[in-house]
């Protein structure tokens, strides 16, 4: 009996010590990277412009890592422009968005899923496991709107809740193509910033940011709602 008693607090310190860690990394790598500039982006970009024709797929590749590593997507979506123009730098952002996406959710899953499930009890974990179902595709796509919040972040949060990959990479192809149009058209016409492209992608970042803005708030005030309904 007093084993059993044990046991669970010994368990929920050990999951508690998990997604302390996994946080801590996290942090440290945002540090490290978004803030310290660890990386510098130019050498990436001239790296890959060597790899010749196999460029934009190389380029979707490591960006997609960069991306989970907190690199900021802005950035490497004007890479994208400089490298690869307005037309083919929009696909190779949107594939490095999804691959991000993808990378930074199952890294999420693995690290996060079990401890997250263990600290919140079943029957609180399967029922947001069945929003998830129902609404984890759209809450990924409304997310890329909001201006203001790290995708990679978000992407690692979705995984550690149990988010599909499939809605991962669909979501994150809608939510972020108004966005990715934006920051690729603004490397692309960096050196003509008074072009009518240049115009074009603020005023969809500027749309997409309000739109982003509007959805926040009215799914906050709905979640509000419903908690308060609940109790």
């Amino acid at each position: 009996m007093t084993d059993g008693d044990g046991s669970a607090p010994t368990s929920r310190r050990r999951h508690i010590a998990r997604l302390a860690v996994f946080a801590a990394f996290l942090a440290a790598m945002f540090y490290l990277v978004a803030v310290a500039r660890v990386i510098d982006i130019e050498v990436v970009r001239r790296a890959v412009a060597a790899t010749g024709p196999a460029a934009p797929l190389t380029y979707v590749v490591v960006s997609a890592v960069l991306g989970a590593l907190f690199v900021p997507g802005s950035i490497l979506a004007a890479g994208s422009g400089m490298l690869f123009g307005p037309l083919l730098g929009v696909f190779v952002t949107l594939g490095a968005t999804v691959g991000t996406a993808m990378v930074a959710s199952r890294v999420g899953r693995r690290a996060g899923r079990d401890s997250g499930r263990a600290l919140l009890g079943t029957q609180r974990a399967d029922r947001i496991d069945g929003l998830v179902q129902q609404r984890g595709l759209w809450a990924v796509v409304g997310q890329r709107f909001v201006p203001g919040i790290s995708d990679a972040l978000a992407s690692y949060t979705f995984g550690a809740f149990g988010v599909p990959l499939w809605q991962m990479a669909i979501g994150s192809l809608i939510g972020s193509a108004p966005r990715a149009f934006a920051y690729t058209a603004l490397g692309a016409s960096i050196g003509h910033l008074s072009s009518p492209l240049a115009y074009a992608a603020i005023a969809v970042w500027c749309v997409s940011a309000i739109v982003g803005a509007f959805a926040a708030r009215r799914g906050y005030r709905h979640w509000r709602g419903h908690a308060s309904g609940r109790r």
